[in-house]
């Protein structure tokens, strides 16, 4: 019993971190575009 929860609690936690890696870098992208439209340049 103790072998199952630790194996699910390590499964349920790759979602979770990609979850927080993909915040992060989509709050990146955003900070990115509003300061390159706030002084007029482009993006890429």
């Amino acid at each position: 019993m103790t072998n199952e929860l630790v194996y699910g609690a390590y499964i349920l936690v790759w979602p979770a971190l990609t979850l927080g890696v993909l915040a992060v870098i989509c709050g990146a992208v955003v900070r990115d575009v509003r300061r390159a439209r706030k002084s007029g340049e482009d993006l890429v």
